[in-house]
């Protein structure tokens, strides 16, 4: 049941990675930097796939993840510079931002200054939210693209990776979904609907 709701998903993004090669891994993950709800958790595993299969190189792989990371990260980063908080007030349910994430990027920002738009890019959910509250918080610009690029090289790699390993040992992974289906497919379940939770009905 798992593996019949995951392996079209995978087959989908690594069916238009293979078509646009490494131009389809940076428009994708520009989508997801952009904050409309594409993962990389998927995208680059699946690319880590074809990496595996031998029809992309890793490291080229991880390059396009991070330079989609930036082109993506760029325009939230300058409508939060020239928006600021009373953009976010108004339309941040629109981007899946709440003030609570700017509180959060804030702190983070007190406690490791510009380090935390690297460390941030390394880290699930808040790497999604942390270019708009670096333009509020007016982060230098070209510091902001040098710490978001390196960090989501290495989200990429990482990424990139266990989807490598992924491919390598499909079968052993396919044997643990039909052993564990309803309790992977629950905790699936109750992750989304914990995400719709968080972004829309607690708005």
């Amino acid at each position: 049941m798992v593996h019949q709701l995951i392996d079209p998903l995978l087959r989908w993004i690594g069916d238009a990675i293979a078509g646009w090669g490494y131009l389809g891994i940076v428009a994708m993950m520009a989508i997801e930097s952009a904050n409309i709800p594409l993962p990389s958790e998927a995208i680059m595993p699946a690319a880590g796939i074809l990496v595996q299969q031998g029809k992309l190189n890793l490291h080229l792989t991880a390059l396009a993840g991070a330079i989609g990371c930036l082109v993506g990260s760029i325009p939230s980063y300058l409508l939060g510079l020239y928006g600021g908080r009373p953009f976010l007030q108004q339309h941040g349910r629109w981007l899946l931002l709440k003030e609570h994430d700017l509180e959060l990027a804030e702190s983070w920002v007190q406690k490791y200054g510009n380090l935390a738009f690297f460390v941030c890019r390394i880290l699930p959910i808040v790497r999604t939210f942390i270019s708009f509250p670096a333009g509020v918080l007016k982060a230098p610009f070209a510091v902001f693209c040098v710490l978001t690029f390196l960090g989501s090289w290495i989200w990429c790699y990482i990424l990139a990776y266990a989807g490598v390993k992924f491919g390598e040992n499909l079968p052993v992974f396919i044997r643990l979904w039909h052993k564990f289906d309803l309790a992977i497919a629950l905790i699936l379940l109750f992750g989304f609907g914990y995400y719709l939770y968080y972004h829309i009905v607690r708005r």
